[in-house]
């Protein structure tokens, strides 16, 4: 379990490719690896992973074919920036929202304008991750937590504050780029109790 409030932004340093998935090993800034250990939990642009090894200030996922092709990780190259966050232990302050790390559905960067000091972003997502997103609800987008704005058919924004801009991938994010979206959890438990299943199995 996460909360969508992203500990550091990690760089991809080495990415080795298997017939069925992909070890991805990620050099962190801020984040004590000395501290993590193997078969702890990370999500990575909000996919959770599993820690498969430790090294100087670097640690290695491994992420299925699964997850590779419901996700952007599939994307992902040396030298590209990715969000981390460890997962939520028993007492830590819930800053976001309840993130499991399961990835929806991938959606793109539509347009980013400035408002102020921050920047709105709009993001199209396809119909079965969009069924899921309300005004002013959660959403998480690449592991972050966020607030809906607006939606519009197959389309949704997001403000992001500088801070965020700063501290995130968001600030290197440009039009048509693919991203990782978590719909709010509450909603999938509403619509199971209602219809008694899901459409779509989630990553």
């Amino acid at each position: 379990m996460f909360t969508g409030i992203v500990e550091d932004r990690g760089t991809v340093t080495e990415i080795k490719r298997r017939a069925k998935e992909s070890a991805l090993t990620i050099r962190a800034n801020f984040i004590d690896v000395r501290g993590m250990v193997t078969g702890e939990s990370v999500a990575v642009n909000g996919a959770c992973l599993t820690v498969t090894s430790l090294g100087e200030g670097a640690f290695t996922v491994d992420a299925s074919r699964e997850t590779l092709s419901r996700t952007n990780l599939g994307k992902l190259r040396p030298g590209s920036m990715v969000n981390l966050e460890r997962s939520l232990r028993v007492g830590d302050r819930m800053g976001g929202h309840m993130v499991s790390g399961h990835v929806d559905g991938v959606g793109k960067v539509k347009s980013k304008k400035k408002r102020g000091g921050s920047v709105e972003f709009r993001f199209t997502a396809p119909g079965e991750v969009m069924k899921y997103i309300v005004e002013k609800g959660s959403v998480a987008i690449d592991g972050v937590s966020l607030t809906v704005n607006a939606v519009e058919g197959s389309e949704f924004t997001v403000n992001i504050i500088p801070y965020t801009l700063a501290e995130t991938t968001f600030g290197a994010l440009r039009v048509g780029k693919p991203v990782n979206i978590e719909c709010d959890v509450i909603g999938k438990y509403v619509e199971k109790l209602m219809t008694g299943k899901r459409d779509e199995e989630t990553a």
